[in-house]
């Protein structure tokens, strides 16, 4: 078993993504999503496709697989091992990548934008289909922390549609949520989304 803090974390935080996924009633795919333009079944689709992004940087692709519209899990659990075999090879971690926040190490960039994606978007799915919300709060306190050091010009390009690709969206408008709210309703409110 690995000691890379950053490859336990993706596999904890890939773990409970996979246990939402395999919860989803075959009824419910065709949810909305608290992300408007998004079903239940769009929120695993783009976790799949950002998998498949983390693998680009070491000339790599989704190994075959169900497609998401045909098996959500089975897609999600083949898209898992492979970045987790990337982040379990060193010499595949530790390569260096250019982001649109700078350049980074591989396993870097799958930590700040996959393995927080699978928090925010497992919170995403867990909304559309009626199962328990609440994040780990030691995730929600490392994001909100992330999200707090995110210079005002950058969170203002990830606030704009199409600033990182056509059809790209990274953080809606900030939703206003009371000061006294508990920690994980500021952070979905940071973030554009609204935890009512």
């Amino acid at each position: 078993m690995t000691v890379n803090p950053i490859s336990d974390r993706y596999r904890r935080r890939a773990g409970a993504f996979e246990r939402k996924i395999a919860a989803v009633e075959p009824g419910q795919w065709s949810a909305q999503s608290p992300c408007e333009a998004w079903t239940a079944r769009d929120v695993v689709a783009h976790i799949v496709a950002m998998h498949a992004a983390m693998l680009r940087p070491v000339h790599r692709d989704l190994g075959p697989a169900p497609s998401v519209g045909d098996d959500p899990l089975a897609a999600f659990l083949a898209a898992r091992a492979d970045v987790q075999e990337v982040l379990d090879s060193r010499e595949l971690a530790e390569a260096e990548c250019d982001t649109p926040t700078g350049r980074m190490s591989v396993e870097r960039q799958i930590d700040e934008v996959l393995s927080d994606d699978l928090v925010l978007h497992g919170w995403d799915l867990a909304r559309a289909t009626g199962q328990h919300d609440a994040m780990d709060p030691e995730d929600v306190a490392r994001l909100w922390s992330s999200a707090l050091a995110i210079p005002a010009e950058l969170m203002q390009k990830l606030r704009t549609p199409g600033a990182f690709g056509p059809g790209i969206e990274v953080y809606g408008p900030e939703v206003a949520v009371p000061a006294d709210a508990p920690l994980q309703d500021r952070l979905l409110g940071l973030l554009g989304r609204d935890p009512r």
